[in-house]
């Protein structure tokens, strides 16, 4: 659990699920938390006691935390960065598949993009604008939602707030809605960054609903979330004393590529209403559904929501469409209180009018998102997934994906000597000197070590690359990906394929792509 003193004077112990990002080229900043040296202590994350050292005279105790986030953790990233592939000039260095980017479609995007209907200025885009967002951005933020999550009355631009992306949103809410030291219910394994998100402004815990790979019976799913075990995980937080305020759900799920279904999502609202807690659904992969067998349903599209108060669903171009260092963001919630009190903090994470001109248009152009993006970025992104899904099932290694997203949740645990954390990280490093940058699974608090996330949406020469030349290989034929672990039964840790050499062997990791 992540856990914070009550006292602002006192730094904080925290859980470790993300390291800070520096900038829009280090993405999600996941990467750099698996660098950690075997032998460095950390805070325990559940110690309440416990205590930063900024190592600066010149820091309050929450610029130690923040600090703390950007020191504790940079090898990965650093490395990566001087050492960074490129087909050209470093035919050579590190392919980043740890940082859920999709690559796939620059060259449509910037297409639209360029186009002279997306360049506009005009005095009031230039001025200070309302800060929930310009009206005639919120207006098509409200149709488009409404349209692509299959809202059954039209969704209310007032309704709408616009800033600076989902990080800025997660620290918002967690900042308007929670005291100091108060917690949020999460699912693990969860994209790890929501740690710092909820933490440096809000100085808001994380509670984990733990789940694990096991498979009890025909009607369950590895890693599968169920109200008793949110009701569990909020009867032990209580009994330690924490006060939950609310649950984040992430649909689909990040890392898992999990797609909840309609009676899943009702589930989690009744368990939240009966308990009063906000619900904080993260919904930015939710274009990217690239099987058509995963039907995907936003909770937008519920009839008659549990609790429509503390119901606030977040959306962002950053995945859907391939737009992370365009930094927009977007939250609709019916509780205006909430949308008003967030629309304040956009003072500091708002949108220049610019771009916000240009969301209005491209959200707009429902032709070209309909007929040219979404159909040739799902069929991109299937491709890439069917090519890499393939290669693992070549070398017998278990995998979960469920046909969103941009990853494959890996099962490497068959190649730690010891299941322990220490040897995911000694595994995660050694993909790094063999020049692949990958997600190892503490990042995302999984309580299993060995998985990894490994993203796939990526262009095909970096996907097939042969190591021994720096030349793109020939793509072996795609064929139709499963959905579920695979191969191998659930759960379950088969040995290594005959023949094959250890994944710590120099070189071998490079065979995966």
């Amino acid at each position: 659990m992540f856990t914070l003193p009550q006292e602002e004077s006192r730094a904080p112990a925290t859980g470790l699920g993300s390291a800070s990002t520096r900038d829009s080229n280090y993405g999600d900043g996941l990467e750099r938390e698996c660098s950690r040296k075997p032998d460095q202590k950390l805070p325990d994350p559940c110690d309440p006691t416990a205590m930063f050292s900024s190592n600066s005279s010149y820091l309050s105790s929450r610029g130690g935390i923040i600090k703390w986030f950007w020191d504790s953790a940079e090898e990965g990233y650093r490395t990566y960065h001087m050492d960074e592939y490129d087909e050209d000039k470093n035919p050579s260095g590190i392919i980043n598949l740890g940082t859920s980017e999709n690559k796939l479609c620059f060259d449509l995007l910037s297409r639209r993009l360029s186009q002279s209907d997306m360049l506009r200025v005009e005095p009031s885009l230039l001025q200070y604008p309302d800060w929930r967002g310009h009206l005639f951005l919120r207006e098509e933020v409200a149709r488009f939602l409404s349209f692509y999550c299959k809202s059954p009355v039209p969704l209310k631009p007032e309704n709408v707030v616009v800033l600076n992306g989902c990080a800025s949103l997660f620290s918002a809410l967690a900042t308007v809605l929670c005291e100091v030291g108060e917690a949020f219910l999460i699912p693990a394994p969860y994209y790890g960054a929501i740690t710092q998100h909820v933490c440096l402004y809000g100085n808001v815990r994380l509670v984990c609903v733990h789940l694990d790979s096991e498979v009890t019976g025909l009607d369950t799913r590895p890693f599968q979330l169920t109200v008793e075990k949110l009701e569990m995980a909020l009867q032990r937080a209580h009994s330690e004393g924490v006060k939950v305020k609310g649950l984040i759900l992430i649909n689909p799920h990040n890392p898992l590529g999990d797609i909840y279904s309609p009676g899943e999502l009702r589930d989690y609202l009744e368990f939240a209403k009966r308990h009063e807690l906000h619900v904080m659904v993260d919904e930015v992969y939710m274009l990217s559904v690239f099987e058509k067998s995963a039907a995907y349903c936003s909770v937008l599209s519920l009839e008659g929501l549990p609790d429509p108060q503390r119901t606030h669903v977040m959306w962002a171009t950053s995945k859907d469409f391939g737009m992370s260092g365009l930094r927009f963001g977007t939250l609709y919630t019916e509780n205006r209180d909430v949308a008003t009190a967030v629309a304040s903090l956009c003072r500091y994470h708002g949108l220049s009018g610019l771009v916000q001109y240009q969301m209005a248009q491209l959200l707009q152009d429902r032709d070209w998102i309909n007929q040219v993006y979404l159909p040739e970025n799902h069929a991109r992104l299937k491709a890439a997934h069917t090519y890499v899904t393939g290669e693992l099932r070549a070398l017998g290694i278990p995998f979960l994906s469920g046909g969103a997203g941009f990853f494959i949740w890996v099962d490497l645990r068959k190649y730690l000597p010891e299941a322990t954390f220490k040897e995911e990280m000694l595994l995660w490093r050694c993909f790094l000197d063999n020049k692949v940058l990958l997600s190892c699974g503490k990042t995302f608090e999984c309580k299993e070590p060995g998985w990894f996330r490994l993203v796939f949406s990526d262009k095909a020469h970096r996907l097939c690359l042969d190591r021994d030349t720096g030349r793109g290989k020939k793509q072996a034929p795609c064929q139709e990906p499963d959905v579920g672990l695979d191969p191998g039964s659930p759960g379950s840790r088969p040995g290594p394929k005959a023949g094959a050499k250890p994944l710590h062997h120099p070189g071998i990791p490079c065979s995966l792509f």
